[in-house]
């Protein structure tokens, strides 16, 4: 029998604090999944579902996108994993009696697990101007309030859509058809937020978006480089991979400013050894670079390999532009800068290049900890160089592994959730629709905080996603949102961002991955794109949380519907009805996608093609793969200042609080926490287990304060800190973005400490 949700919020200011954790996973992983499994769900259901995660007839996970193989385990998911499918899951009920009995007012009181921990939303609801309590509504009334305010702008691009990454492909493609027959590129997404920076690096230097591995190149290679990741926490599943090598002989060095438990040790749930074995060593080496010391490490790793001869020249001659230049910044690189931008010893970089030179070919994964910083897009630039200098892209075992974080976020993009769109995109949503889509560029995260907070965005439309507790600089997200006309969500459950709203607010509930999809042409299924460019249905087998609920396809056609009529001639109605329907329209516009509806339904899917993986070509203006030699940057911090990280803790994903747990990390109970180098907490006169408040200072003079955390003695390089978002993004200035991509840095948030406030 599942167990009730909390009535109460549960202390979160009071964090117990133990000794780090030095292996992930094994029997505590398992227990922890089927405790909480059994919570949300009981223990039948639980049984019942999770054995179809992951699984070639089954649904996915609408955890991470890290991807299947073709020989899949029986319980081919991963803590984390079996922590959101029991959410989703959940026997829990929010129901129009709930909402009777919460106000907004008092549920923006409450905390964002609190409200998550509630359960399905059952019914749409409306929350009128003036009011402080959503009410039932019926769908026709509501997509006729979001018809209405959306007729009314005096501009398309006075509206936003914001996509989450757990949306399907066909749902993506719909909202995207919608938003652009409706006359705007305002379609921001969690990809602004997370890995926009891989994103414009490897278009510029390899000529596609994507990373250039398949799962079989992990496990084949000799050399695998984790950079700025937490593969323990935040794709569990990817240690079984990286076990897998390291069996076959890889050798694995992690470069990050902290010790991860996840890959210093993986304990394998799925094998004997791992539950009650000592598991797999799993890093030969870790590096513990300061933040954002990524591209100055990285620069001088290639320095090291043309001294020493560690480069492939015919590749670099028949397939390679700009060389000369790279050459000579590369040769220029400066030793005692680089150690003072990484922290690091020239001793400890060349027992890096040491692996290089003996590896025959190299992996280099990365995610977050490379991709939001001010100079996120020259820092994987330079992680493109150093494969290229060894050939490592092009050839099996080697290649750029961005490890995407939400399950279909490269789906999303690839269906065109983009707010800067190709023209030949663009040309070919023409050619099969029959009218001129927008050309001009749309707002993404950051633009479109701006523009609701300066009043040239009045309706705001989320699929999926918790957009507010997301957002960075949270006090001025928050105040944006509110100066809108309407806000609409679409959800499975209670987030911070329904409690943040316009003038009018729109909750919409929706099928999630493991609920039953029928429509008029009978039982539906969705695909989704993993975080190596394989595409594959995901069909859910649960009965629907309630039945007023509706499929994101489904909401987004009658959006359509009520907002466009019969305009442009788009087959709204049928595409409702049958998605087959919309993957043939996909499959003409989008490259890759022939004969989807066919290949779509092979086991396992299949895989969308990769020029410089295929064939060693390369798209981009000089039709090679480009060497750059932007000049090495790094975060300078003034005496008495530190560099905040943001990050997750082990109970977490993303915005979604699954507990108050980081047990990996020896943190339990709370989590208003701050990790300090000892010396760094003494040198600010804090004891570990005193309170603090942290400030962040913004080069405009502007100050933004979290207040009553507790003080954590840590393994950190001096002169960095660590907290858990989104506790934190309330530091982490609007305009505090990447060069070029416009990524939240919040990697690298100067800050102060100072006594706490007030007691807590």
């Amino acid at each position: 029998m599942a167990k009730k949700p909390p009535a109460e919020d549960p202390v979160q200011d009071t964090p117990n604090v133990s000794a780090p954790q030095h292996a992930a996973a094994g029997l505590p992983a398992v227990g922890h999944s089927l405790k909480i499994a059994n919570e949300q769900m009981g223990a039948r259901r639980t049984a019942a579902t999770l054995l179809r995660v992951n699984q070639k007839k089954g649904f996915d996970c609408p955890g991470c996108a890290w991807p299947e193989g073709d020989h899949r385990h029986t319980f081919e998911f991963c803590e984390n994993g079996a922590k959101a499918v029991a959410e989703e899951a959940t026997l829990r009920r929010v129901t129009p009696d709930f909402f009777a009995a919460h106000p907004v007012s008092a549920l923006a009181e409450r905390s964002g697990y609190w409200l998550g921990q509630q359960g399905r939303i059952t019914q749409p609801v409306h929350l009128a101007e003036g009011s402080d309590t959503y009410e039932p509504v019926t769908w026709d009334r509501a997509f006729q309030i979001i018809a209405d305010e959306l007729t009314a702008l005096d501009s398309p691009d006075q509206a936003v859509f914001y996509t989450s990454g757990r949306t399907s492909n066909e749902a993506a493609f719909l909202l995207q058809l919608f938003a652009r027959a409706y006359g705007t590129n305002n379609l921001p997404d969690c990809s602004n937020m997370c890995h926009e920076s891989s994103g414009t690096a490897l278009t510029e230097t390899i000529g596609i978006g994507k990373g250039s591995v398949l799962l079989d190149d992990l496990h084949r290679a000799d050399l695998i480089i984790v950079a700025g990741q937490n593969p323990g926490t935040n794709h569990p599943r990817m240690l079984s991979a990286l076990e897998r090598a390291k069996k076959a002989g890889a050798r694995i060095a992690t470069i990050n400013p902290l010790p991860e438990a996840g890959t210093e040790r993986f304990r394998n749930p799925q094998t004997t050894t791992g539950l009650a074995g000592p598991g797999t060593p799993l890093s030969d080496l870790h590096l513990p670079v300061r933040l954002g010391g990524d591209q100055a490490l990285f620069r001088a790793l290639g320095r090291l390999m043309l001294e020493n001869g560690t480069v492939d020249r015919d590749f670099i001659t028949r397939h390679t532009h700009g060389f000369d230049s790279y050459e000579t910044a590369a040769r220029a690189a400066d030793w005692t800068e680089t150690e003072h931008a990484t922290g690091l010893t020239r001793a400890e970089i060349e027992r890096l290049h040491d692996l290089v030179r003996d590896a025959g070919s190299i992996v280099i994964c990365w995610a977050m900890g490379l991709t939001q910083h001010k100079h996120a897009v020259p820092t994987i630039r330079e992680v493109v160089n150093v494969l290229l200098l060894g050939g490592n892209i092009g050839r099996p075992g080697a290649g750029v592994c961005p490890v995407r974080g939400h399950s279909n976020v490269q789906g999303d993009r690839t269906m065109g959730i983009f707010e800067r769109p190709a023209p030949a995109f663009l040309d070919a949503l023409q050619g099969e629709f029959g009218f001129d889509p927008p050309r001009h560029h749309g707002y993404d995260v950051v633009r479109a905080i701006r523009a609701l907070r300066d009043g040239d965005a009045k309706v705001f439309l989320a699929m999926g996603g918790n957009f507010v507790a997301a957002s960075p600089d949270t006090a001025v997200t928050e105040a944006a949102m509110r100066r809108a006309r309407l806000t609409v969500h679409i959800s499975t459950k209670l987030n911070r961002s329904h409690t943040v709203t316009g003038a009018r607010a729109l909750i919409l509930p929706t099928l999630g991955r493991t609920d039953r999809d029928h429509q008029a042409a009978g039982r539906q299924f969705v695909t989704v794109e993993d975080s190596m460019g394989m595409v594959h249905s995901s069909r859910g087998n649960l009965p629907p949380a309630s039945p007023h609920l509706l499929s994101e396809p489904a909401i987004v056609c009658r959006l359509a519907q009520a907002t466009l009529g019969d305009r442009h001639g788009i087959p709204w109605t049928g595409f409702e009805a049958d998605y087959d329907l919309i993957r043939d329209r996909i499959a003409r516009v989008v490259p890759g996608f022939d004969d989807f509806n066919t290949r779509v339904r092979a086991p396992g899917g299949f895989t969308l093609p990769h020029a410089p993986r295929d064939s060693r070509t390369f798209p981009t203006a000089t039709g090679k793969a480009n060497f750059t030699a932007a000049p090495v940057e790094y975060p300078h911090v003034p005496d008495g200042r530190l560099l905040l990280q943001t990050l997750r803790s082990h109970d977490q994903y993303n915005t979604t609080v699954y507990g108050l747990d980081d047990r990996y990390r020896g943190i339990r109970n709370g989590r208003r926490v701050i990790l300090l180098h000892p010396d760094d907490a003494t040198a600010a006169g804090l004891a570990d287990g005193d309170r603090t408040d942290i400030v962040s200072e913004w080069t405009d003079g502007t100050e933004r304060r979290a207040e009553g955390f507790r003080v954590v003695h840590y393994a950190t390089p001096r002169g960095c800190a660590a907290a858990y978002y989104p506790e934190t993004n309330v530091l982490v200035p609007l305009d505090h973005t990447a060069d070029t991509s416009n990524t939240p840095a919040s990697k690298s948030v100067l800050i102060r400490l100072e006594p706490a406030s007030r007691p807590h």
